[in-house]
Order: C-alpha cells, then sequence, then structure tokens
C-alpha cells in the first residue's frame, strides 16, 4: 500500500494537472477571440497533454490502491495583455509543475518507494520539453516584437503543433 503522504501529494498534482489543463483552455480560448488560430491549436494540445498527464497519475494512484480524490479548479485567466504574457504566464505555470513533480519525486525517494520514483522519471523528463518548447516560443515573440507578419508566421507555425503520446494512455 503506499504511504498516505504519498498519495495525498499525488492527489495534489493530479489537481495540479487538471488545472493547468483548464488554464491552457482559457489562453486557447483568448486566442480564437483574437483570430490566432494556430495559437489557439498550439493551447488546445497543451491542454489535452496536461490532461492526459492528469489521467495517467490517476490511473497509476489506483493501479497503487491508492484513493483518488479530485479537488475542485479554479477559473481559468481569459483575457490577457498579448501573446508574449500568455506565454511568459504558461512557462511560470510549466516551472510550478516541474517543482511539484520534483518535490514529489524527493518524497518518493524518502519514503523508499521505487515504482513511483519509477513512474514520475517520465514527468520529469517531459517537464523538461515543456519548459524548453514554451521558452522557444517566447524568444521567438520576443524576436518579432511588433510585427504582425512576424506574428502571423508564428502562428501558422503554431498550428502543425501535433499531441505528443502519452505512455500508458494511447492506445
Amino acid at each position: 500500500m503506499m504511504h498516505q503522504d504519498l498519495q495525498t501529494a499525488i492527489n495534489q498534482q493530479i489537481n495540479q494537472e487538471f488545472t493547468a489543463a483548464y488554464n491552457y483552455l482559457g489562453m486557447a480560448t483568448y486566442f480564437d477571440t483574437q483570430n490566432l488560430e494556430g495559437f489557439a491549436h498550439w493551447m488546445q494540445k497543451q491542454f489535452e497533454e496536461e490532461q492526459a498527464h492528469g489521467l495517467r497519475l490517476l490511473r497509476y494512484l489506483q493501479d497503487r490502491g491508492g484513493k483518488v480524490e479530485l479537488g475542485a479548479l479554479p477559473s481559468p485567466q481569459m483575457e490577457f495583455e498579448c501573446p508574449l504574457t500568455i506565454f511568459k504566464t504558461s512557462l511560470q505555470q510549466e516551472q510550478k509543475n516541474t517543482e511539484s513533480i520534483n518535490d514529489l519525486y524527493e518524497l518518493a525517494t524518502k519514503l523508499n518507494d521505487h515504482a513511483t520514483k519509477s513512474h514520475l522519471q517520465w514527468f520529469i523528463d517531459e517537464q523538461v520539453e515543456e519548459e524548453k518548447s514554451v521558452e522557444d516560443i517566447i524568444a521567438l515573440l520576443e524576436r518579432i516584437g511588433d510585427d504582425p507578419a512576424g506574428l502571423l508566421y508564428l502562428n501558422d507555425k503554431l498550428a502543425v503543433r501535433q499531441a505528443e503520446k502519452v505512455p500508458g494512455l494511447d492506445a
């Protein structure tokens, strides 16, 4: 049976993943209202990935005999200053998620729970990719500045993003 402290922490992480998903949905909605469909598409893919991450943790907790406790989700922000602000907000969210997953890994290490450490390794690796992806877009947005042509180019580039495959969830 999983230690109660670890079960509680995983439940908190599940809620954090679903909160992140909801935040990305709010960001996608904002981009839709701005007629930036490529940016909206990118954020919708983030929404789907964060949902999948939450489900992967939820299923892991159930597989280990733990009790899932879903919490209420706060309403996402729906208005933003500009695309750069949104991606900076996204980066802060991803950094918070990385910190939380690292804390979970440390707790699993302290409790000598090797199965949980093994499961969390995928999330640790994933967070490196998540942060880099957002940082790359921030760098491009900073380079673009107020150039509408650059913004539209990036909009087209983001429109072709495919959702990642999440192990344990995809057929």
